[in-house]
């Protein structure tokens, strides 16, 4: 099965047609998806201004990193399912043609990759360890990555005109 298979079978799907069919459901999905999204800014953002020395200094890097890793796992808990039905809820096909939603799918999977594979070794060896620069590094690539995911959401879609380039 192709992914463009796979998006056409999920935009005719029958619990697509009443989803689509209700005026809240929607309106109701977007709501708790964007109680994640404060959800995972806000563990995201919380490390990483301590990463830059921005805030929470009397408290140890590993101490509000592990704090914040409970809310981000929450966060991905409310958001992978909720972001999955705002998509199924439009033309699924519509995305699939959509250079936006891709890097967007990109963005997120490398920030995963990053925020558990890289910043999460940096943060739990301590500050001790790691140097001043080296954590700077880590949480300004850390909010770069995680900022990509926003922009590309507003990102408007242009549509070529006669004379357009």
């Amino acid at each position: 099965m192709s992914l463009l298979t796979f998006f056409e079978w999920l935009q005719y799907s029958s619990l697509l047609s009443a989803m689509r069919g209700s005026p809240w459901i929607f309106p109701l999905i977007a709501s708790i998806h964007l109680m994640g999204l404060a959800l995972i800014g806000g563990s995201v953002l919380l490390v990483d201004l301590r990463l830059l020395g921005l805030g929470m200094r009397h408290q140890p890097l590993a101490q509000v990193a592990r704090d914040c890793e409970r809310w981000l796992l929450v966060s991905l808990v409310i958001l992978l399912p909720t972001g999955v039905l705002q998509f199924m809820c439009f033309a699924a096909t519509k995305y699939y043609y959509m250079k936006a939603f891709w890097v967007k799918m990109a963005a997120l999977a490398l920030a995963l990759l990053f925020t558990f594979a890289v910043r999460r070794r940096v943060v739990m060896a301590g500050e001790t360890r790691m140097s001043s620069i080296w954590n700077k590094l880590v949480a300004g690539v850390s909010l770069g990555l995680w900022g990509t995911r926003p922009r590309q959401s507003r990102t408007p879609m242009r549509r070529k005109t006669k004379g357009s380039p």
